[in-house]
Parts: structure tokens; C-alpha cells; sequence
């Protein structure tokens, strides 16, 4: 009875593992466009999407410090689940930055959301003397 349980089990694991390997070669694959992988940021990314990017990877970092579900976090910030899926996974065509910065300010308090604009440093290398 319990080698009959026990085979179950293992049929079990072994199909959710087939599962879950046939899944992530459908997502690992280049040419995948579905809406449940995080998109990156383009190498030549412009100012605004920079914010956005940061914005989106900001309320990620909520979620993941507090334990919040998608759906806490949209009702938090007032949009649908949907919505707040597309945020956490970077999607930032999808939003204006001014949205963005709403949904930002329904989430934190307004005196915790800010701007921050720094010049570019240039990396200081140390001098050779030969």
C-alpha cells in the first residue's frame, strides 16, 4: 500500500517536472513574446524609459519585501491584476510615465516618491607609470 503511494507520488513529480521542463523551453526560446516573462531594458533605452524601468522594478521590490500578492498590489494602487502583472514584469510600453508615477504615488506616500537626477561620473582608473 504505501510502494503503491509512493509510485503515485513519483508519477506525479516526474509529470509536473516534464511539465514545468516543456514550459520554460517555450519561454527560453528567443522568438517567445508571451506576457509572463520580465522584459529588459533596450541597450540604447532613453531617459524616460530608464524612469519607467526603475519605476516598474521599484513596486516589484515592494511586492517582494512586503510578501504582497498581484492582487493586493492592485488594489493598493487601483488598477486590475492585469495591469499590475504588466508593471511587474517591466512592460513599460505599456504605460506613460506619468501613470506610472500615479500608480507609484498610490502605492508609497508622495514625500517617498522622488526624482533623482545625478551627473554622469566617468569611472576613475588608476594611472599607470612606466
Amino acid at each position: 500500500m504505501k510502494n503503491n503511494k509512493k509510485l503515485k507520488k513519483d508519477k506525479i513529480i516526474n509529470s509536473d517536472k516534464k511539465e514545468f521542463e516543456k514550459y520554460l523551453q517555450k519561454i527560453e526560446d528567443p522568438n517567445y513574446e508571451g506576457q509572463d516573462v520580465s522584459w529588459h531594458l533596450p541597450e540604447n533605452a532613453t531617459l524616460i524609459e530608464k524612469f519607467k524601468y526603475e519605476i516598474c522594478e521599484k513596486i516589484l521590490s515592494y511586492q517582494q519585501d512586503n510578501n504582497l500578492s498581484d492582487e493586493e498590489i492592485a488594489n493598493q494602487i487601483k488598477i486590475s491584476t492585469g495591469e499590475v502583472r504588466d508593471i511587474l514584469y517591466c512592460h513599460i510600453d505599456y504605460f506613460t510615465l506619468d501613470r506610472l508615477i500615479t500608480y507609484a504615488g498610490n502605492l508609497f506616500t508622495t514625500s517617498r516618491v522622488k526624482v533623482i537626477v545625478e551627473p554622469h561620473k566617468p569611472e576613475k582608473h588608476a594611472r599607470r607609470t612606466v
